[in-house]
């Protein structure tokens, strides 16, 4: 069975950052100037396939009510330091996926992969590229085609890299739910307004020398689960970076999802609230991009590592986790958390880590291998709790402190 994609490779839709016009040689940039560079492509299916992220759905995909969408963030330092964030409106990213993309980035453009971050949106109306008994050949094909794609994607941000201002901001929004309800029958999915939640709207921005906005990367903690339909659609996170950039003609728009692993959006299940979260959340963009950005100023670093997670039980050899970790400077620490991390991680580290940078922590990056509870959730149980050992808290968050530390010194 043969899949096609969206033309030529895919139909590349390139918003050429900071380049729309070359600067007088009165904003010519200095030698601390950052550059920036994005790239944008489509990564619907042409045909239909199995969708990801319910278990209960029993046919393919019944055509597409929203592209779905990769994109690229390339960032340079003074120093000429580089990272690229990737952001995907999919389910999760494999970790074959994530080893065979940064290994080809790593020998097409020399980039580490410590300097690569792919992050999924968690959609639920997106396409399952794990295989499936039966649709083995076209979980394949769909993968082989994102891979190519990818590396493709990251070499195009990288080249349109051009002098850029960044800034940090944040701001919040509301939907986000626990659904995490203690029942007569144990801990179950069902909102919970009094269960712990990350309302943050973190925002990194680049604008060329002229103050024309150009690319916007912003955060929230929330699964991506407004609707389960059997259409393609990028959900609330699609809205919103479809909602800003229409807002903002020729701006570039990237969602990476928080610790939403126990958030669900409320209200759900049809599209007008898919659409309303997603307002909610560019209105949310949009107070932060305009309320006290921070610049950002120094140097660039970053690290990638893994931390060995026991399973429960005993009887299974340590998982490795990975972790990963941008500084901008001193203003923005940025740490990507793979999985579906709960919103325990999130609310923990940026308290412990609190000082001058604005803390960032991302899940749903470099790895889906399914939940990562707190001890909480583990002491609770429930549908989250997943096989692991108690230690499975404390041993990511101190190899984040780690790993931040190491940095920021």
């Amino acid at each position: 069975m043969s899949i096609p994609f969206p033309r030529s490779a895919i139909s590349f839709i390139f918003s050429l950052v900071l380049m729309a016009d070359l600067p007088l040689a009165a904003d010519a940039p200095g030698p601390d100037s950052w550059q920036a560079g994005v790239a944008s492509v489509v990564i619907t299916p042409q045909e239909p396939m199995w969708m990801a992220g319910y278990a209960a759905r029993d046919k393919p995909s019944e055509g597409t009510l929203q592209d779905l969408f990769a994109k690229a963030l390339a960032i340079q330092d003074p120093d000429e330091n580089r990272v690229v964030i990737v952001t995907m409106d999919l389910i999760g990213v494999l970790t074959e996926l994530r080893e065979n993309v940064a290994a080809r980035v790593e020998e097409s453009y020399g980039l580490p992969p410590a300097a690569l971050m792919l992050n999924a949106s968690h959609t639920h109306c997106g396409p399952e590229y794990r295989p499936r008994s039966g649709r083995e050949e076209e979980a394949r094909a769909y993968q082989a085609f994102l891979e190519e794609t990818l590396v493709t994607l990251v070499g195009q941000a990288l080249d349109q890299l051009a002098p850029a201002d960044l800034a940090c901001s944040r701001a919040r929004a509301g939907f986000a739910m626990n659904r995490r309800l203690l029942t007569d029958r144990g801990y179950r999915i069902r909102p919970n307004p009094d269960g712990p939640v990350d309302h943050d709207v973190p925002v990194l921005t680049a604008t060329d020398p002229r103050g024309d906005l150009r690319a916007v990367l912003f955060g929230y903690a929330c699964h991506n689960t407004t609707l389960s339909f059997y259409q393609f659609c990028g959900d609330y996170a699609g809205y919103a970076q479809e909602y800003f950039e229409a807002d903002h003609p020729g701006a570039t728009a990237l969602f990476v999802t928080g610790c939403g692993a126990d958030q669900n959006p409320h209200p759900r299940r049809e599209v007008k609230y898919a659409q309303q979260h997603g307002r909610t959340l560019a209105t949310a963009v949009e107070a932060a991009v305009t309320a006290n950005p921070q610049p950002l100023r120094g140097r660039l670093q970053y690290d990638l590592d893994t931390v060995l997670l026991d399973r429960a039980g005993g009887d299974q050899e340590p998982f490795p986790y990975p972790i990963q970790v941008f500084q901008f400077g001193d203003q923005l620490t940025l740490i990507a958390l793979a999985s579906e991390v709960v919103v325990d991680y999130s609310l923990r580290l940026k308290e412990e880590l609190a000082g001058d940078a604005l803390v960032w922590v991302a899940g749903y990056s470099n790895g889906y291998f399914g939940y990562i509870p707190s001890r909480r959730v583990l002491e609770e149980g429930g549908y989250e709790a997943g096989p692991w050992e108690p230690t499975v808290e404390d041993r990511i968050v101190d190899k984040v402190h780690e790993m931040v530390g190491e940095l920021r010194k």
